[in-house]
């Protein structure tokens, strides 16, 4: 049975999203997050992430934000993971990785978000990853272009 969004629900409907904008902000304290487990989980992404050499947490706390922007855009990325929310939407986030991280973003990190059950939506014109995809729809100023499987 299919629900609208209205007033009532729009919180909880929302709380489905972790989203890392292009314009993203980010913040040294993992605000809003409830998981008693949070700095392990936290350090094993910043692993994950390559940050572990120049980024610390302690009780929620990051050592710096003091990094180049595409290391600040993992850092972003570190907090939709501990949210672990079902729907992921990333607005040109490897736009500002290398290209050894933007690699890894694409055939790593996006599978195994799927491979736990989240739904995935990349905005990108990284169109040399563009197999990878389960779907995609082409935008030109606005209307849809195509929307191939």
């Amino acid at each position: 049975m299919k629900s609208l969004i209205s007033e009532e629900n729009r919180e909880w409907y929302r709380q489905h999203f972790s989203v890392v904008f292009s314009d993203f902000y980010l913040f040294e304290e993992l605000l809003g997050l409830k998981n008693s487990d949070l700095d392990a989980q936290a350090k094993k992404y910043l692993k994950q992430l390559q940050l572990d050499h120049k980024v610390k947490v302690e009780n929620g706390q990051l050592s710096t934000t003091s990094l180049s922007q595409g290391q600040r855009k993992r850092l972003a990325l570190l907090t939709a993971y501990l949210e672990d929310r079902p729907i992921y939407l990333f607005d040109e986030w490897a736009a500002d990785q290398d290209p050894v991280f933007k690699e890894i973003f694409y055939t790593q990190l996006l599978p195994e978000l799927r491979s736990r059950g989240k739904t995935v939506l990349v905005i990108s014109h990284d169109d040399h990853y563009f197999h990878l995809a389960n779907r995609i729809i082409k935008l030109d100023y606005g209307q849809i272009e195509y929307d191939k499987t």
